[in-house]
């Protein structure tokens, strides 16, 4: 039996705090922008309300996976009330290892004929 590292004891992380590791993988984003990425790139099958949004963001926060940034858009695009969150390079770690994760179970899914092989071209 293999010792987890610290990101692996994360695991499985909720389909929430996955969808916001990776909405911040590319780049800073506040809040809402962070709703309309996940609800953008799962053509809106994951809908985050901002109640679950805040309360993961507190979590991952708390956790070190995210950071309030310091940084601020220019002062004629930007709303004060706004908080800027970036990924930590542990948040990065757990959201790599929660796709890996997610990997092994696809793989195993497979092989149990539970889905069917991509064709190849």
């Amino acid at each position: 039996m293999t010792k987890k590292s610290d990101g692996e004891s994360y695991l499985p992380l909720t389909p929430a705090a996955f969808n916001i590791l990776l909405a911040l993988a590319d780049g800073e984003k506040h809040g809402y922008a962070i709703l309309k990425e996940v609800a953008r790139r799962t053509e809106d099958k994951v809908r985050l309300s901002a109640g679950t949004l805040y309360g993961n963001l507190a979590r991952l926060e708390s956790a070190g996976m995210i950071l309030e940034s310091d940084r601020r858009p220019e002062v004629a695009l930007d709303d004060q009330r706004r908080r800027y969150y970036k990924l930590t390079k542990f948040g990065r770690e757990v959201a790599v290892a929660e796709a890996r994760r997610m990997e092994e179970a696809l793989a195993q899914a497979h092989a149990k004929n539970l889905l069917r092989k991509p064709e190849t071209a």
